[in-house]
């Protein structure tokens, strides 16, 4: 290492355009490095959707559900398979291991799919949908265009367009009309020129199509015949020949009135003072950057809104996540220019030299441009928990001890001569204890590099940035530090000495610590005393998984009753899309009654779910946080009887539903097979938590109650009539629900052409009954005759999860902790509901995920406290050393555990990450400390003065080490921007760990030492 170190000193103009290439790189690198607001914390998720719009949910699920369950069971590294069935939907997604290969467990689904046996007809997609994916939302506008025209434009055209950006897979689009091409048939008409429906579907299928004819040489000449039969418009359509009867033709026009029309819609989208708007949604490839493929749709967006679309139409943004992503970023940049202020500041008030202080704050810029570069270079994203949690003060402890080292052998050599040579043995005696420290911090790392599962995604951005930081805050140290040191030609005397504010310390350090060796037993049973209680503290500071990302909007869930039907539920959106736009904290809002066309969100009518954006909260005039405007919001919309609300985020809400499989922040799942039980035993769980203080927008999700109508098949009266229950069915199914006979294609633009009842004769059940079918000697019988109809009662929606059918009882937890919540619910179920047998519950969300992080810490944390203690021993080899700068750590826990509490932060797994964050810099503060003393020679006045004259010497180094861990977070620990909210209960526990732990180290470590528990020199001399 001396030999690396002086020849670098020697060719020091070399070193330096080496450190000014290193600054470029770096600042190349951080303008390069794609920032995510949040890291995607879903497992590899694959979905299978499949569409029959006819079918109701028990036929969904037997028929589609279970079938595509049991062909997808036992893929590899499939951990769980939950499915939703409803009315037109089945929606199956599998959850697979964190480590498993997106793409290759797409494309085993994709393999078996093939080989599943659905009913003719039906057809299973995957879904491009993923939890963090919808990065830009926007309106297609055109006042001079009917909806109609709206949605053709942006489904043939505009999705086109938007999915040829790079790094988007799919565009999905939800509001406005499906155009249709309708023939509405007169039953009378039928009757009137003998005709049936069946044969009115065959001619408009065989009506509609071209051929081709191969070619012929004529002379020289090529040509190629086709025949075109193509329906090209209404009137073509009217005339399609359907019979003739005596040489007179019977057309469609005789018997239907035909029409452009529209899909019966599955939702709408409303916004502001629109009711009903086209809507896109641009969806993330997984595992792409977002700002890149953001800067393309804005490109691409300009571009056609600057011709390319039709006259008059354009393209609105309502959501951009650059604009979440931008915030978040600036507030990170705030909070680390704020700490590296703080830090440069510390480090010129303890070391007094100007020139020492400012090379050691350059520490902290070269490793984050080090650890941004290796991020950019291997294709890392960052965040803001990963940019915004680095330590400043575990940055800067490398060059500290490297550089008072160096200032020290330069002040005691007698002359400048063979100045280099002296710089390189400094540095290289330096190098083995930095290098040391360096193992210390990341081994006390080890529970935020072991993460897995959720927490891992979260936090794995972090562990590499820290451990990009940390090789380059150590490389600086060891190299460049050094050369820096090198140009200072002169080191006056007496430089060593200490500055005059750390003078005043020391001297009323050495007085305090006097008094307290002098009563060493009563001072450690006080401090022991403290410490069980601030640790008995942790009890009471609850739990939560992880503290939400502050979004700057919300995302409102709306449940009303489950035979709503879809004219009323938008009127309840516009009712109450009004009453949340009148709140002056909002900016617009954004109502989706349903789900798309395409089937990407299963759900139905009476699911309304609001998209709010907020002003920021510098303009908010009424109230002063987000829970009085939530709770302001909850009062206005409680007019409503029977309409349950989940408020939550964006992204939020997306990563909630994505973990757990239902819409909402938390919720418990009731298992069982029979619905009727399910449903009426989660009433009973639901009764017990609504009394539980702290839990909010508490429903369950009703599987049960939806209005059926029944056409049962009379098999024997159909008999008699000659009619096979196929022949039936397919007539209900065309005179009702309506038969697309075939498509229209207009250029690239295809349309179904829907053959169907008109209104008047399928719009009640009366009108049914005299449905005529055709028998098979020409005659017609009424529907009423061979079926009965009548209502009844069947399933809303069908959950299943590993096989077995679930019910969801969604709630939220506010003005309480999450764990504390829990538990008072659990107590309360075990003594006032009984399961029938069978049947057992658990809890899904953000509890389920904390529980597990839980278990995992209860056994990584000890084992990093055993191999931090086994690597103490090796440098003391002294086990009661090592057992010394051990009872530091119990300390820097206790101060982190009371700063939790004092601020009424719930524990988290962004604290856990916090608490790693104290033991490292405890165990590298009590390490410098506990070897001074160990160096402590022999006193006049006995060993009390020789470990506080040791101990003295030390204060500085301990001083700056701790300040500088607590002050670098401190921003963080107090802001308030959007975005910083992941990263406060790190900051927090840091801070407070840091001021536990300069008291444990500076007070606690001598009245041991006082004790005979340390080795000394003084006490070695007196042997």
């Amino acid at each position: 290492m001396k030999a690396l170190i002086a020849t670098i000193l020697r060719y020091r103009v070399i070193a330096l355009i080496a450190m000014g290439a290193w600054l470029a790189a770096g600042t190349w690198a951080v303008l390069r490095l794609d920032i995510e607001a949040y890291p995607d914390p879903s497992p590899p998720l694959v979905d299978v959707i499949t569409q029959n719009p006819s079918w109701s949910a028990e036929e969904m699920e037997q028929q589609v559900t279970v079938p595509i369950e049991t062909v997808l069971n036992g893929i590899p590294h499939l951990e769980y398979v939950r499915s939703t069935s409803l009315f037109g939907l089945s929606d199956v997604k599998l959850y697979f291991d964190f480590d498993s290969d997106y793409y290759a467990d797409r494309q085993e689904v994709l393999n078996r799919l093939q080989t599943v046996t659905l009913p003719t007809g039906l057809q299973p997609q995957l879904s491009p949908w993923s939890a963090v994916g919808e990065i830009y939302r926007y309106q297609l506008k055109g006042p001079a265009y009917s909806l109609n025209e709206l949605k053709a434009t942006q489904d043939w055209f505009v999705v086109r367009e938007l999915k040829q950006v790079p790094g988007t897979i799919d565009v999905s689009t939800f509001g406005g009309t499906t155009k249709q091409y309708h023939a509405d048939i007169d039953p009378n008409r039928l009757l009137q020129f003998n005709v049936t429906l069946p044969q009115i579907i065959t001619a408009i299928t065989s009506s509609n199509q071209n051929v081709g004819g191969n070619y012929l040489q004529i002379g020289d000449q090529n040509v190629n015949v086709r025949g075109i039969g193509l329906l090209g418009g209404i009137k073509e359509m009217g005339a399609v020949l359907i019979a003739e009867h005596n040489g007179v033709p019977v057309y469609l026009r005789d018997v239907a009135d035909i029409k452009e029309g529209f899909q019966p819609p599955l939702g709408r989208v409303g916004r502001n003072n629109e009711s009903n708007i086209v809507k896109g949604t641009v969806l993330l490839q997984r595992g792409e950057q977002s700002l890149p493929a953001l800067k393309g749709l804005r490109e691409k967006v300009k571009a056609l809104n600057s011709g390319i679309l039709p006259p008059g139409m354009k393209i609105d943004t309502i959501y951009d996540r650059t604009t979440l992503i931008d915030t978040t970023t600036e507030t990170v940049w705030h909070i680390i220019l704020t700490g590296l202020g703080l830090v440069t500041l510390l480090l010129l008030v303890f070391l007094g030299d100007f020139p020492l202080a400012m090379v050691t704050a350059l520490t902290i810029p070269f490793a984050i441009l080090f650890a941004f570069g290796l991020m950019s270079a291997t294709g890392h994203s960052a965040n803001l928990i990963s940019i915004g949690a680095i330590d400043f003060g575990i940055i800067v402890d490398s060059a500290i001890v490297v550089l008072e080292n160096i200032y020290r052998r330069l002040h005691e050599a007698t002359s400048d001569e063979h100045r280099i040579d002296l710089i390189a043995e400094a540095s290289s005696e330096a190098a083995k204890p930095v290098l040391f420290s360096t193992l210390i911090i990341l081994v006390a790392f080890i529970p935020l590099f072991t993460m897995k599962g959720v927490p891992g995604r979260i936090f794995a951005p972090m562990s590499l940035t820290y451990s990009y930081a940390l090789t380059g805050a150590l490389l600086f140290a060891l190299l460049f530090a050094p050369v820096l040191a090198s140009f200072r030609r002169k080191v006056r005397s007496g430089h060593t000495a200490d500055p005059r504010q750390v003078r005043w310390l020391k001297r009323h350090y050495e007085r305090i610590l006097l008094r307290v060796v002098r009563n060493p037993k009563k001072v450690l049973a006080a401090s022991v005393l403290l410490l069980i209680a601030a640790l008995a503290c942790f009890g009471v500071v609850g739990g939560e998984f992880m503290p939400p990302l502050e979004e700057g909007n919300l995302w409102i869930r709306t449940t009303v009753p489950q035979d709503i039907s879809l004219d009323y539920a938008v009127k309840l959106a516009d009712d109450m899309r009004h009453i949340l736009g009148s709140f002056p904290e909002v900016k617009q809002v954004v109502s989706q009654v349903g789900r798309p066309d395409d089937g990407t969100d299963p759900t139905t009518f009476n699911n309304i779910e609001f998209e709010v954006d907020l002003k920021p909260p510098s303009e908010w005039k009424t109230v002063h946080s987000k829970d009085e405007l939530i709770d302001e919001m909850n009062k206005a919309l409680g007019k409503y009887p029977g309409v349950s609300f989940n408020f939550s985020q964006n992204i939020q809400d997306n990563v909630e539903e994505a973990m757990s499989g239902v819409k909402g922040e938390n919720s418990l799942k009731l298992f069982g097979d029979d619905i009727e039980v399910l449903a009426g035993t989660a009433k009973k769980i639901m009764d017990v938590m609504g009394k539980v203080p702290g839990i909010t927008d508490l429903a369950v999700f009703k599987e049960t109650g939806q209005p059926n109508l029944i056409i049962s098949i009379d098999r024997a009266a159909a008999g008699r009539y000659g009619l096979m229950a196929s022949d039936i069915n397919a007539a209900v199914q065309a005179a009702i629900g309506g038969t697309a006979a075939t498509q229209i294609l207009e250029g690239d633009r295809r349309f179904d052409f829907v053959v169907r009842y008109q209104p008047q004769y399928r719009e009640n059940v009366d009108a049914m009954r005299n449905i005529l079918l055709a028998t098979a000697d020409g005659s017609h019988v009424p529907l009423g005759e061979v079926a009965s109809i009548g209502f009844r009662e069947g399933a809303f929606m069908i959950y299943r999860e590993n096989g077995r059918r679930y019910i969801p009882i969604k709630f939220s937890v506010r003005g309480r902790d999450l764990a504390g919540t829990i538990a008072d619910v659990q107590g309360r179920l075990e003594r006032s509901v009984k399961l029938p047998e069978g049947y057992h519950f658990e809890w899904a969300g953000e509890y389920d995920s904390l529980r597990k992080e839980q278990r995992r810490l209860a056994i990584i944390i000890p084992i990093t406290v055993g191999v931090i203690l086994g690597l103490l021993y090796v440098s003391f080899n002294s086990l009661r050393d090592a057992l010394a700068v051990m009872s530091v750590l119990p300390f820097g826990i206790a101060g982190g555990v009371l700063s939790l509490l004092i601020s009424g932060t719930p524990f988290s797994i962004s604290a856990a990450v916090g608490f790693a964050s104290v033991i490292g810099v405890a165990t590298l503060g009590g390490l410098v400390f506990v070897a001074g003393i160990r160096r402590a020679e022999a006193h006049e006045h006995g060993m009390e003065h020789s470990i506080v004259r040791a101990s003295v010497g030390e204060m500085r180094a301990v001083l700056m080490a701790c300040l500088a861990a607590g002050l670098g977070l401190l921003p963080a620990a107090v802001s308030h921007g959007i975005g910083v909210q992941a990263q406060q209960p790190l900051a927090r526990v840091v801070v407070g760990g840091m001021v536990t732990t300069t008291f444990a180290i500076l007070i606690v470590v001598p009245v041991i030492a006082t004790l005979g528990l340390v080795t000394t020199g003084a006490v070695e001399g007196e042997a």
